[in-house]
């Protein structure tokens, strides 16, 4: 899937209607794993694939919902490109943030964004990720992005 290229202008006309799906990005038991190292967070639901299965409800290991988080920079850039008079865009935090459902290892997920507020030099994103096959979503976000 290509960016599609947007303005700022043209996202507060969207404000409330979802302008931007980023392509599908597995979540591998690799990719848990390093996350585990680099943050040091090897609870056994993220990193024991053999107790995962008998032990949870799940039937494997989950990936950490701030993995899953830390991936909506780059579902992004897969699904929206800005343009405008600024130089470079920040992340600014996050006003709310609830892990909804787990991410299983082998999982599939996509972020949906859909601008809640735009001014000169910020935008609030309602960011929504899906997990393939899922009945709930497995994360929803609002993000604050700032350009300067």
């Amino acid at each position: 899937m290509s960016a599609r290229i947007v303005t700022l202008s043209e996202l507060k006309q969207s404000i409330g209607r979802e302008i931007g799906v980023s392509d599908w990005v597995e979540i591998t038991q690799d990719k848990i794993d390093r996350f585990a190292d680099v943050t040091g967070d090897h609870q056994w639901i993220h990193v024991d694939p053999e107790r995962a299965r008998t032990d949870t409800p799940f039937g494997s290991t989950i990936a950490h919902g701030f993995l899953t988080l830390s991936l909506i920079s780059d579902m992004t850039h897969q699904a929206l490109e800005i343009q405008g008079p600024f130089k470079m865009a920040i992340n600014y935090g996050l006003n709310r943030v609830r892990f909804v459902s787990p991410v299983p290892a082998g999982s599939r997920v996509r972020a949906h964004f859909t601008p809640r507020q735009v001014s000169e030099g910020e935008v609030i994103w309602q960011v929504t990720v899906e997990r393939e096959g899922g009945e709930k979503p497995a994360l929803v976000a609002e993000w604050i992005a700032r350009f300067y």
